[in-house]
């Protein structure tokens, strides 16, 4: 074997292993993930797995990396790249994240929503990793909502952070709703609460760029 082909064949056992432990801890948590678990759910040996990682945190740091890279392809990529700044690009990435919590990319629904559940009152390396990911997620809203702001399309006496507040607090609201009860009504109502924070919450206006 190639040492190129070897690397590559690695690499894809790693992705192999990472994309069945975001699947496991979108429902069961990170803690759920145990070496035992993936090697027999994956054909492996546990030293095998543990070979990739070396750690189980190793693992679970991996894993929150990956639902990273996820988020970013299912939400902000998605958003046409003719819009501007401001509130036509906010109201473009809300509805991309509406949509990816209604199409259930993961079966556990939004991953941080559960991982921040499951390590808020914790410390240590994985709990800086999640709040280390809402920081980035919330700043990225802020520059949106600031643009919006200085050119007239958000009222001048706007509060940002309390924005952001109500934002992500509808969508914790629509996983719930999705994940607990089942509630396929659920999405609707949050482009209505969206319509509300934001204005015309439209689809078609999204992709007009209007």
């Amino acid at each position: 074997m190639s040492p190129r082909k070897s690397v590559a064949e690695a690499r894809h056992t790693r992705q192999r292993i990472v994309d069945r432990s975001m699947e496991i801890a979108s429902l069961e948590g990170l803690e759920g993930l145990t070496i035992g678990r993936l090697a027999s759910e994956l054909g492996m040996s546990k030293a095998g797995v543990l070979g990739h990682f070396g750690t189980k945190e190793s693992l679970q740091l991996a894993v929150i990396d990956a639902a990273a890279e996820l988020f970013a392809r299912q939400v902000p990529q998605q958003v046409p790249d003719h819009l501007p700044p401001g509130l036509p690009r906010l109201r473009a990435l809300c509805e991309a994240w509406v949509a990816y919590l209604e199409r259930e990319v993961l079966p556990g629904g939004c991953f941080f929503t559960a991982a921040a559940a499951e390590f808020d009152g914790r410390g240590g390396p994985v709990r800086d990793a999640i709040v280390g990911m809402h920081a980035l997620w919330q700043r990225d809203l802020r520059l949106h909502i600031r643009r919006a702001v200085s050119t007239g399309e958000l009222p001048p006496d706007t509060d940002a952070d309390q924005l952001i507040y109500e934002l992500i607090g509808i969508m914790l609201a629509l996983n719930h709703y999705l994940q607990l009860h089942h509630d396929r009504s659920a999405p609707a109502r949050t482009r209505r609460a969206l319509h509300r924070l934001l204005g015309v919450f439209d689809r078609g206006q999204i992709a007009r760029g209007s």
